[in-house]
């Protein structure tokens, strides 16, 4: 019985050709590039494959609290970490009484009252673009009030929040509530 050996077609003589050459490439890269070619602090955490790291190849104090000292920190340095700026928003708060006083609240810069009902609340920056929740509520362990609460950006201050609130029949009174303000 006679075997035919056909040569091989140009398209696979390539792909052999590259499969040496990266195999080759690997290999020697191997072979020649070891931790003193590698410079300090060049290689992070995304670099290695998950779950090839050993306690063996970490310093003792490479992870974790003690992985920064606090003596190499410059404070004058740092600057506000971006995703920060939004979580700040979300703490704008304030408790108001029923007479325009404000009992606590974060980044609040004053609140009055203007009228029957009616309240100014001024945050420490532009409220305009942010989201306003209001509710009825004591600013004590009591009982919440009874009645209804609106809230608007105040026409004549960009800081300002106008809140409205009435009793059960829609008449205007004075109630104390709660205000939150998600920028």
């Amino acid at each position: 019985m006679k075997r035919f050996l056909r040569t091989p077609s140009p398209s696979m003589v390539v792909a052999c050709a590259a499969l040496f050459v990266s195999l080759g490439g690997v290999s020697y890269a191997v072979a020649t590039i070891d931790s003193a070619d590698i410079v300090n602090g060049s290689i992070r955490n995304r670099d290695f494959k998950d779950g090839t790291l050993r306690g063996q190849e970490a310093k003792p104090d490479g992870f974790g609290p003690n992985s920064i000292k606090e003596q190499s920190l410059d404070a004058s340095k740092l600057k506000q970490v971006p995703s920060a700026a939004q979580a700040e928003g979300v703490v704008r708060q304030a408790v108001v009484s029923d007479v325009g006083a404000l009992v606590r609240g974060r980044g609040v810069a004053s609140s009055a009252q203007t009228g029957t009902g009616q309240y100014q609340v001024v945050f420490d920056r532009d409220v305009r673009q942010c989201i306003y929740s209001a509710t009825l509520g004591d600013e004590s362990a009591s009982g919440p009030g009874t009645g209804q609460i609106a809230v608007t950006s105040e026409a004549s201050n960009v800081n300002g929040v106008r809140v409205l609130t009435r009793d059960s029949t829609g008449a205007q009174a004075n109630r104390s509530f709660h205000l939150v303000v998600s920028c």
